[in-house]
């Protein structure tokens, strides 16, 4: 048989080999690799490319040396999770940059950061200004952890001292026009509410590309028919509205009213109004 024959074999068996050793390193992003975990990929990769073109005297030598290199990293990685110090030696510590404001200039020397690299990686974070920076951090994957002074901070509600409402993920219940009842039942809803929600928004279930339902029961849809548009949900702006009209009937009533009892219900009524108003403005925000 041709020596191509035998290439494209070796090269398919040592793509399938390569592939569940690679799986067994386990999952991690690009930009997280260590240097240990670059070479490891390196060594792997020539390895393999070697064995395919069979650049090695013996298959079996080029097989044991890739199990090597994959058995190797798992290991040192699992004592690595109980070793701190065996981390740092593998995966390198970290290095603070700048502190109370100060650029540490030792420590840009020792981690071979020159003043425009740390420039760089602070635009990155979209920070222009070096005096703004309270702390920053070199991490041991090369990227820059940083922390503005308090005054540059963006504001939060937690800084101005509101209350928001808690929110959890939302559920998808429709995909290319195909409901899914599991997620529909974890919000407590059925194929009836979407059926329902759908009609009065006037899209048909099969033209629904996605459809997703937040924390607080509304609808968000898109559609295949991208010229169609779908009115945004109005259920808390009317919430809100309908708790301050009844709000405001209930003063106008107590004022209206000649009866002593009768005004003195109604200004309860309006205040208890007003209290639960107050406590519901973080999750009726859409109406304020």
């Amino acid at each position: 048989m041709p020596e191509w024959y035998f290439t494209i074999l070796r090269s398919l068996g040592i793509f399938v080999l390569t592939l569940l050793l690679v799986r067994l390193l386990g999952k991690r992003q690009t930009s997280q690799l260590t240097l240990f975990d670059l070479i490891t990929a390196v060594v792997v990769g020539v390895t393999a490319a070697a064995i395919s073109l069979n650049l090695l005297d013996n298959l079996a030598n080029g097989v044991a040396a890739l199990a090597v290199w994959t058995v190797l990293p798992i290991l040192l990685s699992l004592l690595a999770l109980k070793y701190k110090t065996l981390r740092d030696i593998l995966q390198g510590k970290e290095t603070v940059l700048i502190n109370h404001g100060k650029v540490l200039e030792d420590k840009l020397m020792e981690a071979r950061f020159t003043p425009e690299d740390l420039l760089s990686q602070l635009r990155r974070k979209s920070v222009f200004q070096v005096a703004d920076v309270e702390f920053a951090m070199l991490e041991p994957n090369g990227d820059l952890s940083v922390l503005l002074k308090k005054d540059k901070q963006p504001v939060s509600a937690n800084t101005l001292g509101l209350q928001v409402s808690q929110e959890s993920v939302p559920q998808t219940v429709m995909l290319d026009g195909v409901i899914m009842d599991e997620p529909l039942t974890a919000m407590g809803l059925n194929r009836h509410w979407l059926h329902t929600e759908l009609e009065k928004v006037g899209v048909a279930p099969e033209n629904v590309f996605i459809a997703q339902v937040d924390s607080l029961g509304q609808l968000y849809l898109d559609t295949f028919n991208d010229a169609l548009t779908i009115p945004q949900p109005k259920t808390k702006e009317l919430a809100y509205a309908t708790l301050k009209k009844c709000q405001a009937d209930c003063e106008l009533y107590a004022l209206g009213t000649k009866q002593t009892a009768a005004r003195k219900m109604y200004a309860n009524c309006a205040k208890e109004l007003d209290e639960i108003i107050t406590d519901l403005k973080p999750l009726l925000k859409g109406g304020l």
